[in-house]
Parts: structure tokens; sequence; C-alpha cells
């Protein structure tokens, strides 16, 4: 009995384990799988190519030319179609319809700054044109100067890593941008940096908008202290900042007015936006 108990076992075992006899795969069924492959494999490279993720282009940053000339009819046009990119942008054209809009005015430090200091002057000078910093920066803050945002476009030719903003020109935006809400808010309006911290957060790419908000932290007689921090348009915190600045004892030694024109004038009595240049038409208003 037990005999025929183990040959029904054994039986069964060998049924089980013995599969279908394999069958033939179709000429047309691998050629449609070799062509989905494919298909999806030009796809992928096509949508790399044309928009990568950021963490390839910082490994593998595409090639780019040097800065033109600023003066040359092709920086020019250049210079012109950025500045319409910037007046349409939505963070700018939503920050001059809210609520609070008329507590805020614009300016555009060193629109206005003579060619006699330009010329010896890093941001207004030798970083100015294509590919460095192509515009002024544009300027809204709180008419009680206690806040400001500050939006800069950023060029290839500024680069640490290539493809990546060099920190020390970010260290410089951040100086210049706290300084206007600090300076501002002393006595004599003339200051200088005691002190400036910075955390670097992520990196920022190459050729594109940054905006620097500031706010005022404390000021007492002859010093101010200010906080900010650079953001892309997307909102993402690449540096933050704190800083210190204090208005020397020889202040009013000092030629205020250029350091006025170099920061950007308010222009309380004007009620439309402060643009690069006469001419240019302002952006539409929203209805």
């Amino acid at each position: 009995m037990s005999s025929n108990i183990l040959r029904r076992i054994l039986t069964n075992a060998r049924v089980f384990s013995t599969g279908p006899p394999p069958t033939a795969r179709s000429p047309y069924r691998y050629f449609r799988t070799l062509t989905l492959g494919g298909s999806v494999a030009i796809t992928g490279y096509t949508l790399g190519a044309f928009y990568p993720h950021p963490y390839i282009t910082f490994i593998f940053p595409r090639p780019a030319p040097a800065p033109p000339n600023p003066d040359s009819p092709q920086s020019i046009i250049y210079t012109a179609t950025l500045e319409q990119t910037l007046q349409t942008l939505p963070l700018l054209t939503s920050h001059r319809a809210q609520p609070d809009a008329h507590e805020w005015y614009e300016s555009r430090p060193y629109a206005n700054y003579p060619e006699q200091l330009r010329v010896n002057s890093l941001t207004a000078g030798a970083l100015r044109g294509p590919g460095k910093l192509a515009l002024p920066p544009l300027v809204r803050a709180r008419k009680d100067e206690s806040e400001a945002l500050v939006i800069v476009h950023v060029g290839r030719g500024v680069c640490g890593h290539d493809g990546i903003i060099h920190g020390g020109l970010l260290a410089t935006i951040l100086d210049e941008s706290l300084a206007r809400t600090a300076i501002i808010n002393l006595p004599e309006k003339i200051g200088v940096t005691a002190n400036l911290s910075i955390n670097y957060r992520a990196p920022t790419f190459a050729d594109q908008f940054i905006v620097v908000r500031i706010s005022l932290v404390d000021k007492a007689g002859r010093k101010s202290k200010v906080a900010g921090k650079v953001e892309d348009l997307k909102g993402n915190v690449l540096v933050e900042a704190h800083a210190t600045f204090v208005q020397p004892k020889y202040a009013h030694l000092l030629k205020s007015k250029a350091v006025q024109q170099m920061m950007g004038d308010p222009e309380p009595a004007r009620s439309t936006p402060v643009l690069l240049s006469e001419g240019m038409p302002p952006p539409p208003s929203k209805a």
C-alpha cells in the first residue's frame, strides 16, 4: 500500500513540474518591442537635451559663448528684450497689483549713475553687460523703508563652476541689496558694511532672474541691521544673509547725492513702473 502511495506522489510531482512546451516568439512581437524601446530612448534623449535636469547641467554644463561687447547692436537688442521679459515677470506684475501696492515705490539703482563714476564701479561698470549683469536691478521697497525686494538677472559670464553663479558675486549682490535698505535707515543716508554673514543653501544656476528679499531687523543711532535671502522665481531659497551697517563719523564729508544715485532715488510722484529707458512702453495693466 505504501508503495502505491509513493508512486502516485512521484507521478503528480512530474505532472506539476513539467510546464507547457515553449512557443516560438513572433518576429512581429520582437520588432514591436525593439521599436517601442528605441522610441522611448530617443524621446528621453531629446527631452533631456532640451530640458535637462538641473543636476545634469550642474555636472555637464552646456557650452556657451563669452559675453559680447555691451555696446554692440546684438547686445542692445538682447538688453531690450531682457528688459521686456523683466517687466512681464509674474512675480513683478502680481506685486505691482497687490492690494497694498500704494505702500511701495519702485526704483532702478545705477540707471542714472554718472558715467565718470560708472566706469570705475564693479557692479555698474566692470560687471555690467549681457552675459553678466545685463540690467540695472529693479527695486520695489516699502515707503517706510522696512522691506524691499530686488530683482536681478545673472548671466553665464559670472560663474565659478561653469553654469553656476560665483558665490562671491552673490555675496556682492547681497551686500549692495542689503546696504540699500540699511543705509536709507541711517541718519545721514551714508553707511559702510560692518559685518556680513552668508549661508549658501543651494546652487544658483546662471542665466536667470533672481530675487533678493530684504527686511530691516533693527536700527539705533548710527547702526542698522538687516536680513535678506536670495530666491529663484519659484521661491527656492538659494542664499541667506544677515548684515550690520554703520554710519561713519565722517559721513557728512561724503557726497550723498552720488550714493543716492547709486541706490536709486525713490520717485514718489511717479505712478507708472520705472523702466530702463524712455520710450519703452510700460507692461499692460491687469483688467
